[in-house]
């Protein structure tokens, strides 16, 4: 890969950072917190049925993006530019998010509210795609690591300014905004909206200030031939591309391990040692704020010691602090190693970025991302089942989570045979 010769202004670097900014608030506030939590609970007959629906509509999106986004990605590099396929899957996300308001609190709008919450998670993880390949074209190579790590840490920010904001002005208040009725869950459906608004809001920027691939002479219909044979010979000629796809089952491993902590992580502190609710959406809180902060602080080490030396101090830490938040008793630890955890988290998934990056050639950089996403998705099922597996078997939640151990050591393991030589 030629070196990086085409610095962005600072104002386009900033552009691109609050995209994630803009974006992030959709999974913190639909996927995670809000709008999940009130599907489970107020439009599913109950919350076991609710919460089997919701995972396999998730599962469904998730493997949509898991076939489309190598394909996706093959076709932009040959089009040209990233914008515009960012703008087409971003409006598809505010559409479908906002959409989210129509589900009101009724069984038989259940459908609706899956179809539309899928279709916005896949818009949302394609847009990835597109938005993390356009990195490269921001700063010059040594700068990828901290430029890549502050947008981690800004999208970390932005989701929870926005989750704080929807339970100040909509939830957690006795007269939400607007007078919205709390008996049809107006205060709850309204999230869909909000979460759209921020969007269209804060990702202006990036299609104003930030720059990108210049466009070719070739047309879509021939982009779209040229993109199915690239990714084909792509996959041919894997052994050309040996390092870059041994990081990606690296990374598909451990980023199981990472999704995995993350969506049982509330779980286990509830049935482990009996959070509530509150406390948990508290703890939650915590653990993206100092999850944003390692983030940042990472930033630096990045391009000073390299990605693969950060991910790699990122896993080890994860795996002594998760072996430890496994065999303590006390709460009060639980919350000190819980938000220890939250530090490496962000720079494992940021320096995980700017890693393929470095490692993608420049010709085909969006199918890489591609490829990216795809390593990201592809087995997100197994983590999930290992941890229910191990759990039933023991009737145990600390022997289930230890399985999370595995994904992260066996990841990191893997990460070591993957070599690159900075251009700078």
């Amino acid at each position: 890969m030629a070196p990086s010769t085409k610095p962005s202004t600072r104002l386009g670097v900033a552009a691109w950072c609050l995209y994630d900014w803009a974006n992030s608030a959709f999974p913190t506030v639909i996927i995670t917190f809000v709008f999940a939590t009130y599907f489970t609970k107020g439009v599913a007959p109950d919350e076991v049925t609710g919460t089997a629906l919701w995972g396999q509509a998730i599962g469904w999106s998730a493997l949509f993006v898991a076939v489309i986004s190598p394909i996706a990605g093959a076709i932009a590099d040959h089009t040209g530019p990233r914008k515009p396929w960012l703008l087409v899957t971003t409006a598809a996300c505010i559409v479908f998010s906002a959409a989210l308001w129509v589900v009101a609190p009724d069984p038989g709008l259940m459908v609706w509210g899956l179809l539309l919450v899928a279709a916005a998670n896949a818009a949302f993880e394609t847009g990835m795609v597109f938005y993390n390949a356009m990195l490269t074209r921001l700063v010059p190579d040594s700068h990828i690591g901290r430029v890549s790590g502050w947008g981690w840490g800004t999208g970390y920010v932005g989701g929870l300014v926005c989750l704080v904001l929807v339970l100040l002005l909509f939830v957690q208040t006795d007269t939400p905004l607007f007078g919205l009725d709390k008996d049809q869950a107006e205060h709850l459906r309204i999230t869909g909206p909000f979460v759209a608004l921020w969007m269209a809001v804060f990702a202006i920027p990036i299609f104003l200030f930030s720059p990108d691939k210049p466009e070719t002479d070739i047309g879509t219909a021939e982009a779209v031939r040229r993109g199915f044979r690239e990714l084909a010979d792509t996959f041919r000629r894997a052994r050309r591309h040996a390092v870059v796809f041994r990081f990606l089952i690296a990374r598909m491993i451990y980023t199981d391990g990472l999704n995995t902590l993350f969506a049982f992580g509330g779980i286990y502190a509830a049935g482990t040692f009996g959070m509530s609710f509150a406390d948990l959406i508290v703890f939650g809180i915590g653990i993206n704020v100092t999850a944003g902060l390692g983030a940042f602080a990472f930033a630096w080490a990045d391009d000073r010691w390299g990605p693969i030396r950060v991910i790699f101090v990122s896993l080890t830490a994860l795996t002594f602090l998760g072996g430890a938040i496994l065999l303590i008793t006390d709460v009060t630890w639980f919350w000190v190693i819980g938000l220890a955890l939250g530090l490496f988290m962000g720079p494992a998934q940021s320096a995980s970025r700017s890693l393929m990056a470095h490692l993608a050639p420049s010709e085909i950089r969006t199918e890489m991302f591609g490829l990216y996403a795809l390593s990201g998705k592809a087995t997100a099922f197994l983590g999930p089942m290992l941890v229910g597996a191990l759990t039933a078997a023991f009737e145990s939640q600390r022997v289930g989570m230890a399985g999370i151990l595995a994904f992260l050591i066996i990841g990191g393991l893997l990460l070591r045979g993957v070599h690159y030589r900075p251009k700078y």
